[in-house]
């Protein structure tokens, strides 16, 4: 298992911490959890949802999110994932097209397990339909976390690195895990 800080975009926002962790499970599953320490209460939770229902727009409230980027390819996944357990994944051809608003859902990713823990967020996804279309190995493939986190304190937007002016999840200089 591998883990990050993720960094604030907002440098001087040091209040609250996460971490993410990545776990390859077997031929196709993948493992991801978050973790977040906030002493002073400074998040805004949104509330609970049953059934792990795929919904857009998880980015304007609390979200984690996740992108699978392929080697070598212009393509990628993101995927939101809520603490309201809602998720949704999404499809590019390459940087932020096509730019469609919501973006177009990925059918190849399912989502196994999706649970608000006391500490954060955990997720176990199945990627065997995306990696078989794509004839992908694990080695194919590289990762980023990421979160916009909703606080008392506004908008916090956390990733592995920002190397942007401005906070750019779909920046592929930002997706540091390698399998």
């Amino acid at each position: 298992m591998a883990s990050y800080e993720l960094n604030a975009f907002n440098r001087r926002f040091q209040s609250i911490s996460l971490v993410g962790a990545i776990e390859q499970q077997g031929a196709h599953g993948l493992h991801v959890g978050f973790w977040l320490r906030d002493p002073n209460q400074f998040m805004q939770w949104p509330e609970l949802v049953h059934g792990n229902p795929r919904q857009d727009f998880l980015w304007q409230h609390t979200c984690y999110e996740i992108f699978i980027g392929v080697h070598g390819e212009d393509f990628y996944r993101e995927i939101n994932l809520s603490p309201s357990q809602a998720w949704q994944a999404y499809q590019f051809e390459e940087y932020r097209y096509p730019e469609d608003m919501p973006p177009q859902a990925a059918t190849d990713i399912e989502l196994n397990q999706l649970k608000r823990t006391h500490y954060g967020l955990s997720v176990n996804l199945d990627l065997s339909e995306f990696m078989l279309k794509h004839k992908l190995k694990w080695s194919d493939m590289f990762l980023s976390l990421s979160a916009v986190l909703k606080t008392s304190q506004g908008d916090q937007h956390y990733a592995m690195q920002h190397s942007s002016p401005a906070a750019d999840f779909h920046n592929k200089r930002d997706w540091l895990h390698q399998f």
